[in-house]
């Protein structure tokens, strides 16, 4: 059975979890708290830079969430999670980077204000900008569309991932009337249920993301 190695509020390891569900993937999770875990010679084993998410597959060692989500595409292809039509696809494969690349970076230095860190002023604004730039920009995308390649997709889970933690940082998603019920469909899915973290877990962890983020 196909082993997953996660950290219940890691949003990387969260996107391959929302995934496994989604494609009805049997599989054996493996918590890693994060305090200490990551560092045991077994899980090192596994994954040398020491950080989930992580699985293990018919003796198939995968790390980084998008190299998994890949490999789960290709290996169990149905339900797909990736549209067929060129145009569909393009824009999934585009709001997925666009959340790796752009909307996880710029929040966190947010994330770090939050835990009690010291952040430019200047630094601060440009993050929220930036965050405020990629809402608007997948605000356009859903006209007309219930998901942002139509159908659910990858998309999807690595935005839905993001995009509802901004509001922990003052950033308010009223003045978005399309990501908003998109926010609704996909808060109602049960790969989205099962795997949201409570806000009790959330203020828990805080002590040990500030410990990690003090690391870097």
């Amino acid at each position: 059975m196909l082993q997953f190695y996660y950290a219940p509020l890691s949003v990387n390891a969260r996107r391959v979890w929302m995934a496994l569900l989604e494609k009805q993937i049997p599989f054996e999770p493996i918590q890693l708290n994060l305090d200490g875990d990551q560092f045991s010679a077994e899980f090192t084993a596994i994954n040398p830079l020491q950080r989930v998410p992580a699985i293990v597959d018919d003796g198939l060692r995968i790390v980084e969430s998008f190299a998994i989500l890949d490999y789960l595409e290709a290996k169990y292809p149905l339900p797909a999670l990736l549209p067929q039509d060129l145009e569909a696809l393009a824009i999934a494969r585009m709001v997925a980077m666009i959340s790796l690349t752009e909307l996880q970076p710029a929040t966190l230095p947010l994330i770090k204000q939050l835990v009690g860190l010291t952040v430019a002023a200047e630094t601060l604004e440009k993050a929220e900008q930036r965050i405020i730039t990629v809402l608007q920009f997948f605000e356009t995308l859903l006209v007309d569309r219930p998901y942002f390649a139509g159908a659910f997709s990858l998309a999807d889970i690595v935005a839905g991932t993001l995009v509802p933690s901004v509001a922990m940082f003052g950033i308010a998603l009223d003045a978005y009337p399309r990501l908003n019920p998109w926010l609704e469909r996909l808060s109602q899915r049960d790969s989205f249920q099962q795997t949201a973290p409570t806000p009790k877990q959330i203020q828990a962890a805080l002590p040990n993301i500030r410990k990690i983020l003090e690391a870097r």
